[in-house]
């Protein structure tokens, strides 16, 4: 395994302790973690400030290990699956589990869920097909202001929320409408091979 690869299964494993971490049920073990208020009315979660912590890094080894990859001739296919099985685990079971703690609407999950789901199956029949589709700047775009965003919610919108902005749900609101029109690019480039007999 290279170094790319190395890196991007480092982001696997960060993802799953996100998860862990998040899901845990440790009031129901009679484990108490530690909260705090901010400014006397900011209930502050440590958990999710672990998560966050942990979720910056995992969101830079999104950059670097393509970078790596790319720099140092490392492109594998086994890099390019797990790259791809990464990046869902990390982003989407995120977007999931914020929705059920009310912490983000569960529109903005399912449209991005939804998107995945969509633009991953005409990547895969152009695939077969003997085709790809390269990745377009809007996604790359929409990519980097949901990590934004969801790590600004992990931070409970802080310092922002103490000034009354919500940067975070901009930023995850702007992300879900890049999503769904790069989603329709993604479309209209692989119409020509979808369509074709």
């Amino acid at each position: 395994m290279n170094l790319a690869n190395k890196i991007t299964m480092s982001r696997v494993i960060m993802a799953l302790v996100i998860m862990i971490i998040l899901l845990f049920p440790f009031e129901g073990l009679g484990i108490s973690l530690p909260t705090f208020l901010v400014s006397g009315k900011i209930l502050v979660e440590v958990k999710y400030l672990i998560a966050g912590v942990l979720f910056i890094f995992a969101s830079l080894t999104d950059f670097l290990d393509g970078y790596v990859a790319r720099h140092y001739h490392m492109v594998t296919d086994f890099g390019k699956m797990v790259d791809a099985i990464s990046d869902k685990m990390l982003t989407n079971s995120l977007l999931v589990i914020l929705a059920s703690s009310h912490m983000i609407s569960p529109i903005i999950a399912v449209v991005f869920i939804v998107r995945d789901i969509t633009v991953d199956s005409i990547k895969m029949v152009i695939g077969n097909k003997g085709h790809a589709v390269a990745a377009i700047g809007i996604a790359k775009l929409k990519t980097a202001t949901l990590m934004v965003g969801l790590a600004l919610t992990l931070f409970y919108n802080l310092p922002f929320e103490l000034i009354g902005i919500r940067v975070s749900d901009c930023l995850l609101i702007i992300s879900a409408i890049l999503s769904v029109v790069s989603g329709f690019q993604y479309y209209l480039m692989a119409r020509p091979y979808i369509e074709a007999k």
